[in-house]
């Protein structure tokens, strides 16, 4: 009986792509190939501003009033307490004025009432903080959360609060959100 070879491909070498295909097979291949991609994707860093926080305001309180003076150095400007959005933006505009004006008509209730104790109002930053605001003390007026671009500040040549807004906020967040185009 005479054996019949079957013919057989010659060997291929085992180096470079065709002989990792061959040796490993397609699997380990892809993996590599995968890995060889990515390994030069490391460019220089760009430096990206840090995202910006943004903070649950419905049915939220704070203590935190800025120093006017300090936050108009910060890069605030005073708030327009007007709605003045278009569209559906107007409700929001509309809860976001009238929350900073309740927190101004509390302040100024306390601020009257304080006066009529004492007979005049709080001379420094540190004493309406301390007897007005009282943060942690059970008489402490919580006023309701702004949203994250927009700030209390104390004024004391009118002692009284004001609302003072980060436009830089204000626009890194919408860059965040809706990309440089703004769409």
């Amino acid at each position: 009986m005479q054996s019949r070879a079957t013919p057989t491909a010659p060997a291929l070498p085992r180096t470079g792509v065709v002989g990792l295909m061959t040796a490993t097979g397609p699997a380990v291949w892809l993996v590599g190939g995968a890995m060889l991609l990515t390994a030069g994707c490391d460019g220089p860093a760009v430096q990206k501003a840090p995202a910006i926080k943004t903070r649950t305001t419905v049915g939220k309180t704070t203590q935190n009033v800025l120093q006017l003076s300090e936050a108009l150095k910060a890069g605030g400007v005073l708030a327009e307490m007007t709605a003045t959005g278009e569209g559906i933006d107007v409700y929001a505009d509309a809860y976001r004025t009238s929350v900073g004006k309740l927190a101004m008509i509390a302040v100024t209730q306390k601020m009257q009432l304080h006066n009529a104790e004492h007979g005049a109002d709080p001379a420094t930053y540190e004493d309406f903080m301390s007897q007005i605001i009282a943060s942690g003390k059970p008489d402490g007026l919580q006023l309701p959360m702004l949203p994250y671009y927009q700030e209390y500040a104390y004024d004391p040549i009118a002692k009284a609060i004001v609302v003072v807004e980060f436009p830089a906020k204000k626009e890194q967040r919408k860059k965040e959100t809706t990309g440089a185009s703004g769409l």
